[in-house]
């Protein structure tokens, strides 16, 4: 009898955050079985508590394969923000020397890092699944999500956001950006999206409050990496002296969407959802 897809056993890659877990909730209510590869320095210690897992290093390809193998894995999903690591915390066996030298110079930013690691794993037999494939609630619809509006400033700040992340999206850089009154106060880079609000929130100058803004790049691998927001995004705007977050519909994941609401409402925070076509210049 041939297995559903419900009923294979799945790999989850884990990083830092709330997606992890989510999934494993996911996973537990349809009753399959999961298997967490875990990366020393990176995933929660509390995720892997109490459920089959494995601690890596980066590098240790091999490792990871043959714990796959064991367990009988095909579908895998990389969920949660992972660092890019220090050379110091490379420690790759054999396998992993092979696949850090197939990459080489090409994995200059995330996008053809992952493009890369996930054409490895293809190659192996290995299917990626995306986040929202198996969580497809969680995926932004279009449309404002609360009663607090944007102004006229605000939308011309969102439109000043979405001018500079379509044109550095190319370089790879990064997936928000913090406008207030026209200015950039801050573009994520490799901190991540709440430490870019952090550090804009120190640049807030008097007046109106700025706007978050963050979409996905446009040459985004949509099963890995896609935006997200959440409960602690709203938190961390709040405290910055923000007053809004606009978003991509359909392209942005949306975690503990009920308790997200309730505090940006709480906040008079506004929450956007716009469509792919008004999120990038040049499709």
């Amino acid at each position: 009898m041939q297995l559903s897809s419900k009923q294979t056993p799945i790999a989850l890659f884990a990083g830092k955050g709330e997606l992890p877990r989510i999934l494993i909730n996911a996973f537990k209510s349809e009753n399959r079985p999961f298997f967490i590869l875990a990366f020393k320095g990176q995933t929660e210690e509390n995720l892997v508590k109490d459920h089959p897992h494995i601690w890596l290093y980066f590098g240790e390809a091999g490792k990871a394969l043959r714990y796959m193998q064991e367990n009988h894995i095909q579908d895998i999903v990389m969920a949660g923000t992972i660092t890019r690591p220090a050379m110091s915390e490379v420690r790759p066996d054999w396998e992993g020397v092979k696949w850090l030298t197939k990459i080489g110079s090409k994995a200059l930013g995330d996008d053809n890092l992952l493009k890369l690691l996930i054409h490895m794993i293809e190659e192996r037999g290995y299917r990626i699944v995306g986040p929202d494939d198996i969580l497809a609630d969680l995926l932004a619809p279009e449309g404002l999500f609360t009663t607090h509006e944007p102004d006229e400033q605000a939308w011309q700040d969102i439109g000043r956001g979405i001018d500079v992340l379509t044109a550095l999206g190319p370089a790879d850089v990064g997936q928000a950006v913090v406008i207030q009154e026209g200015l950039v106060l801050g573009v994520e880079a490799i901190e991540g999206t709440d430490a870019l609000i952090e550090r804009a929130g120190t640049f807030q100058r008097q007046g109106l409050g700025g706007v978050l803004v963050k979409t996905a790049k446009r040459q985004q691998e949509k099963r890995v990496d896609l935006p997200v927001i959440g409960v602690e995004t709203v938190r961390q705007a709040t405290k910055a002296g923000l007053r809004g977050i606009a978003i991509e519909a359909g392209r942005t994941l949306i975690l503990n969407r009920e308790a997200m609401l309730k505090l940006a409402e709480e906040k008079s925070l506004f929450i956007l959802s716009l469509p792919s076509s008004q999120c990038h210049r040049f499709l």
